[in-house]
C-alpha cells in the first residue's frame, strides 16, 4: 500500500523564531528608517549643508513615536518611562542652545532603545524554541488507510502513527506498538521512557525508536505542551514582589530627579549638565531587572520539568525556610499492599472481613481503598456492588452491603460513629485500615507503603539548600507516619489530620515566621497548597487538575525536582540582585558622578547608556544555559 509521508516539520523548513530575518517586521524597518534620516539630518546640519527648520523637522520625525509611547504610559499607566525622560532631555538641549548635541543624543537613545527591544524579542523567541516545537502535521489511520492532515484537522478519538525519529503530534493513549520516547520537553527526564499499549504520551515529545498508534485525547491549545508553553509566555502576569518593588521606586524616584535637576541647574546654570543628567536618571533599566530574569528563569524550569506559574512564586519559593509535605502519595510510593489481615470477630473470617472491606471501598479513589480492592481481586474474592455508599473525607467510608452497615477507614471513624474499639490496632510503619459491621468491630486491615525512591536524598538536599525546617502533615495514624518520618529525617511530624487542619497546621507555621511551601498532589491537597506562600504539585504531567491547583508543577514524581526548582528561584533571585546593583546602581551612580564633575557630556552620556541595558540583558539570559546544581 502507498502511504502518503508527512511533510516535514514547518518548524525545520522555515527560520527559527530568534533569527533576524523573522524579528525584523515591517514597523522595525520603519524606525531604522526613521532613526537613519534623523541621524543624516544631524550630519548634514552639522556640516551646515542644511537649515536649522530642517533639524527641527527631523528632530520632531524621531522624538513622535517617543513622545506617543511615552504619554500613553502616562495616561494609562500613571508611568513616566525613559520616553518622557529622552524627550524632555532632547528638548532642554536644543531650546538650550546645544542643537546638535540635542539631536545627537536622540539618535543615539533611539538606537538604544531599538536595540533593547530587538534583544527582548529574541530572548523571548529563543526561550520558547529552547523548549521546543510540535509538528504541524500528523499521520493519521482511518478506514484501513493512511492520510496525512494537517494537525488543526486532527479530531479527539483519531488513530495517530508516529514513528522512529517524529514529534508526537498530539496528546493521547498509546493503543498500538512500541517505542522508546525521549520526554525530556514535558518531564525534563533525560532517559528515554518506553511506552506501550494504555501508556500516556505527549504532543512535542519525540519517538527514538519502534512506531506507536496513539489514540488522540487532546489537540492544539489544549495539549500539555501547549499549556507549558503559555505558561511561559504568561509568566509575567504574575509580578514578583521585587519587581513590584522596583515599580514603585521609579514612581517616587522622578519627582525626586527632577527637584534634583532643577536645584543642579540654579547652582550651575549649565545645561549641558542638566542634559547629561537626566540620561542617566532615567529609570528605564528598573524596569528591565526583573520580568526577563523571571522569564528565562521560568523557561529554565520548564525545559526541566518544573512549571513555575509566575514571577511571584519563583520569588517566594527563592525565600522559602520551611517545606511541608504530604505523605501518601508525595513521600511514599502511593502503591500501598494489603500485608495481613486481623479478624477480632468470631463471625467473621479474614475472607469475609476482606470482601465487606472490599465491597465498600470500590467506589473510593483513595489508594489504601485501591489496596483493598485490588488485594480482594488477587484473592478472587467475588467482590459485590454496595447498596448505599458516602466517603467521609480523611476519615474513610460508610455503605451498605447486603443490608449490613459497614464502615471502613480510621479508627477515628468507628468512634465518631460510636463503635467500641476492643484494641488499640497500631503497627509502626503499617496504615491499620478498620473495619465495623452494624455497629460492630469486626477486625483491621494493615496496610504497608514503600518510600518514594530518592526521597531521603531528595530531603538532604533541600536542607543544604538552606531549609530550616522539614514538616510531614497526613491523615495517617501517628505510629505509620512516625516511622516514614524516622526513615527520612524529618523535623516535624503531625498525623490523624483532617484536610483543614493541615491548613491550619500550615497558617501557624506562617504565623511563627516561616515562609512555607506546601507539596501535596495537587487535588485532595488544594486547600493546604492555597494556604501555604507556594504550593508544589507532585506528578502533574498530563493532569489538568494538577496543573490548575499548584503555583508550582512537577511533571513527573521526582522529588529532587523540588531541590532544583528552589536552586532556579534563588538563581534568579540573585541575578535580579545583580541586575539592579550593578547593571542599574553602580553604572549610574557612576555616570552621574562623571556628569556632576564635568568629565562627560550628553553625546558621551548617550553611548554610556547602552551599558546598562546590555549588562542586563546579557546577565538575564544567561539563566538559559549557566549551569545551576541540582538542575
Amino acid at each position: 500500500m502507498q502511504v502518503q509521508a508527512p511533510t516535514a516539520d514547518k518548524s525545520s523548513s522555515s527560520p527559527p523564531a530568534s533569527s533576524l530575518s523573522v524579528l525584523m517586521t515591517r514597523d522595525r524597518w520603519f524606525e531604522v528608517g526613521r532613526i537613519v534620516l534623523t541621524g543624516l539630518i544631524a550630519l548634514l546640519y552639522w556640516r551646515e549643508m542644511v537649515p536649522l527648520e530642517v533639524l527641527w523637522f527631523a528632530v520632531a520625525v524621531g522624538l513622535y513615536p517617543l513622545v506617543k509611547t511615552g504619554v500613553t504610559a502616562l495616561i494609562h499607566e500613571r508611568k513616566v518611562g525613559t520616553e518622557i525622560f529622552v524627550t524632555i532631555a532632547t528638548l532642554v538641549a536644543v531650546l538650550g542652545g546645544e542643537t546638535v548635541a540635542g539631536a545627537v543624543l536622540m539618535v543615539i537613545i533611539l538606537i538604544a532603545e531599538f536595540i533593547a527591544d530587538l534583544n527582548t524579542d529574541r530572548a523571548r523567541a529563543s526561550i520558547k524554541s529552547l523548549i521546543g516545537s510540535v509538528p504541524q502535521v500528523a499521520l493519521v489511520r482511518a478506514n484501513g488507510s493512511e492520510r496525512s492532515v494537517a494537525i488543526a484537522e486532527v479530531n479527539i478519538g483519531d488513530m495517530v502513527l508516529v514513528r522512529a525519529g517524529e514529534k508526537i503530534p498530539v496528546d493521547g493513549h498509546v493503543r498500538g506498538g512500541n517505542a522508546s520516547v525521549n520526554q525530556a520537553p514535558i518531564t525534563g527526564e533525560s532517559v528515554p521512557q518506553d511506552k506501550t499499549a494504555g501508556d500516556l504520551v505527549f504532543a512535542g515529545t519525540i519517538v527514538e525508536s519502534g512506531a506507536l498508534d496513539i489514540q488522540t485525547d487532546k489537540i492544539g491549545v489544549d495539549t500539555t505542551f501547549s499549556r507549558i508553553i503559555a505558561l511561559v509566555e504568561n509568566a509575567e502576569s504574575q509580578q514578583a514582589p521585587v519587581q513590584k518593588l522596583a515599580d514603585k521606586v521609579a514612581s517616587w524616584l522622578i519627582p525626586v530627579v527632577f527637584v534634583f535637576l532643577i536645584v543642579v541647574y540654579l547652582v550651575t546654570r549649565d545645561v549641558r549638565t542638566i542634559v547629561t543628567l537626566m540620561i542617566f536618571m532615567s529609570p528605564a533599566e528598573l524596569g528591565l531587572a526583573t520580568p526577563l530574569v523571571m522569564i528565562a528563569a521560568i523557561a529554565r524550569a520548564a525545559r526541566n520539568g518544573i512549571l513555575i506559574k509566575g514571577g511571584l512564586y519563583l520569588e517566594s519559593l527563592a525565600k522559602v525556610d520551611t517545606v511541608v509535605f504530604d505523605k501518601t502519595g508525595t513521600l511514599t510510593a502511593n502503591k500501598p499492599e494489603v500485608v495481613r489481615i486481623q479478624s477480632h470477630n468470631a463471625a467473621f473470617s479474614e475472607a469475609q472481613l476482606l470482601r465487606l472491606a472490599a465491597a465498600a471501598d470500590r467506589r473510593s479513589a483513595h489508594p489504601l481503598a485501591k489496596a483493598v480492592v485490588a488485594h480482594a481481586e488477587r484473592t478472587q474474592i467475588v467482590v459485590p456492588e454496595p447498596e448505599k455508599y458516602e466517603q467521609l473525607q480523611g476519615r474513610g467510608v460508610i455503605a451498605t452491603i447486603e443490608s449490613q452497615v459497614v464502615l471502613v477507614g480510621n479508627s477515628a471513624l468507628l468512634r465518631e460513629s460510636g463503635v467500641a474499639l476492643t484494641i488499640a490496632a497500631e503497627s509502626g510503619g503499617q496504615t491499620p485500615v478498620h473495619v465495623a459491621v452494624d455497629g460492630q468491630f469486626v477486625g483491621v486491615i494493615f496496610i504497608a507503603d514503600t518510600l518514594r525512591p530518592g526521597a531521603r536524598e531528595a530531603l538532604a538536599s533541600l536542607k543544604q539548600s538552606g531549609i530550616k525546617r522539614i514538616v510531614m502533615l497526613t491523615g495517617d495514624n501517628a505510629a505509620t507516619a512516625k516511622a516514614v518520618s524516622d526513615e527520612l529525617g524529618i523535623d516535624d511530624v503531625r498525623a490523624d489530620l483532617m484536610p483543614e487542619d493541615k491548613v491550619t497546621a500550615i497558617a501557624e507555621l506562617q504565623k511563627q515566621g516561616h515562609h512555607v511551601a506546601m507539596v501535596g498532589d495537587g487535588i485532595n491537597d488544594a486547600p493546604a497548597l492555597a494556604r501555604a506562600d507556594v504550593g508544589i504539585a507532585m506528578g502533574g504531567g498530563g493532569t489538568q487538575a494538577a496543573l490548575e491547583a499548584a503555583d508550582i508543577v512537577l511533571m513527573t514524581d521526582d522529588l529532587s525536582k523540588i531541590a532544583g526548582a528552589r536552586a532556579i528561584a534563588r538563581r534568579a533571585y540573585r541575578t535580579v540582585q545583580e541586575n539592579l546593583f550593578v547593571g542599574v546602581g553602580v553604572v549610574h551612580v557612576l555616570g552621574i558622578t562623571a556628569a556632576l564633575m564635568g568629565w562627560i557630556g550628553p553625546i558621551e552620556a548617550a553611548v554610556i547608556h547602552l551599558g546598562p541595558d546590555v549588562l542586563v540583558f546579557v546577565n538575564s539570559v544567561k539563566l538559559l544555559r549557566v549551569r545551576i546544581p541540582g538542575v
